[in-house]
């Protein structure tokens, strides 16, 4: 079978020497060393100075809502993950969902100031496929209307957009790092911050809100990590780049090989270095995508319809609000396999397989 994607991992041996270390200390989750260290490491390799490992890509959402003292209403996009979603509806706010741009996939800047009401308090946008929104417009939009931003970079990591991370726009950042991604620490996520002065309160957030057991200080959560999960991210972490130029490698020969006078793929802003984290495709319409698909899987090959639906669609979201172009690239849109170590001939099978059922 060929799955859309296939976890990374690495030499036994690169974690197992985390693992024994772990298993001496007899310290394995609660902040200890291993976990302190992956902190380090991935602030210095990402650049930026305010990183928090916690437990997955969907509690970071939460606590970054949290965090920030968001209520009301929060403007996000419609073309994304459901954990997007749902964590604005699980921190009691309600999401305002504005139409994606049709080239980019990503919340369409120029329709946001219209969705605002006495009522918003920030936006909450996603980089779509690790390819970033207009970082430059939102801010504008935000800063007029004083609202908070944060991006769901959850396909993100190792992006950088005019030389810096694109972790480090916006209010606060959220990162993934669950096993499916570019870099993984098997479950885990993260928070960047541009606020030095919430260093403590995220911190506490993410560990019920009380240091020692005499000093409770809010209500937090249990968003912490282990040092096993935190090992995974070390032993990964010196790969990173031989991983996206392998991912490079599967990308740049679905370019060369798939028909591009009937397909189309997102367009990649410009300014950056990307990952790879994902090969999109949109078919002229869902019956040729469901025929696609149809054929690929008969062929053990599995691809995946992300995203899908449309968010916006979604039957208990509390506001109703009609985004045709997210509605329609969901219904056309798959993702194609991709991972290091895809075999050329399993490519060059695939886009056969595509281009033959157009």
């Amino acid at each position: 079978m060929i799955n859309v994607t296939k976890t990374f991992l690495p030499d036994q041996e690169e974690y197992l020497k985390y693992v024994r270390e772990i298993w001496d200390r007899n310290y394995v989750t609660n902040n200890g060393p291993v976990l302190k260290q992956l902190e380090a490491e991935l602030k210095k390799y990402l650049g930026v100075e305010h990183f928090y490992f916690c437990g997955n890509g969907t509690i970071v959402l939460q606590i970054a809502i949290k965090a920030l003292e968001i209520t009301g209403e929060v403007i996000t996009t419609p073309f994304s993950y459901c954990a997007t979603t749902n964590a604005i509806l699980w921190e009691n706010c309600t999401p305002i969902f504005v139409d994606i741009d049709a080239k980019t996939f990503n919340i369409n800047p120029e329709l946001i100031e219209a969705a605002i009401t006495p009522a918003t308090t920030a936006i909450l946008a996603t980089h779509v496929y690790g390819n970033p929104c207009d970082v430059e417009a939102i801010e504008i939009v935000a800063k007029k209307h004083n609202l908070k931003v944060i991006y769901d970079a959850a396909h993100a990591f190792g992006v950088t957009y005019k030389g810096k991370s694109l972790l480090s726009f916006g209010d606060l950042s959220t990162c993934s790092f669950h096993a499916t991604k570019v870099f993984h620490t098997i479950e885990g996520g993260a928070l960047i911050s541009n606020h030095p002065e919430l260093d403590r309160k995220l911190d506490l957030l993410r560990a019920f809100g009380h240091k020692g057991d005499e000093l409770y200080e809010l209500a937090g959560i249990n968003g912490k990590n282990s040092e096993f999960h935190a090992a995974m991210g070390l032993a990964n972490l010196p790969h990173v780049p031989e991983i996206i130029q392998a991912r490079k490698h599967v990308f740049e020969e679905y370019d060369r090989l798939l028909n591009w006078d009937i397909l189309y793929k997102p367009l990649l802003s410009e300014h950056i270095e990307y990952n790879y984290a994902y090969y999109p495709v949109v078919f002229p319409s869902e019956a040729v995508m469901f025929k696609v698909m149809d054929a690929l899987r008969a062929e053990d090959i599995i691809p995946r319809r992300y995203f899908y639906p449309s968010l916006n669609t979604l039957s208990f979201m509390p506001k109703q609000i009609a985004c045709p172009v997210s509605e329609d690239i969901a219904l056309r849109v798959l993702s194609l396999p991709l991972y290091v170590g895809l075999p050329d001939s399993d490519i060059e099978r695939i886009s056969g397989i595509i281009n033959g059922h157009l």
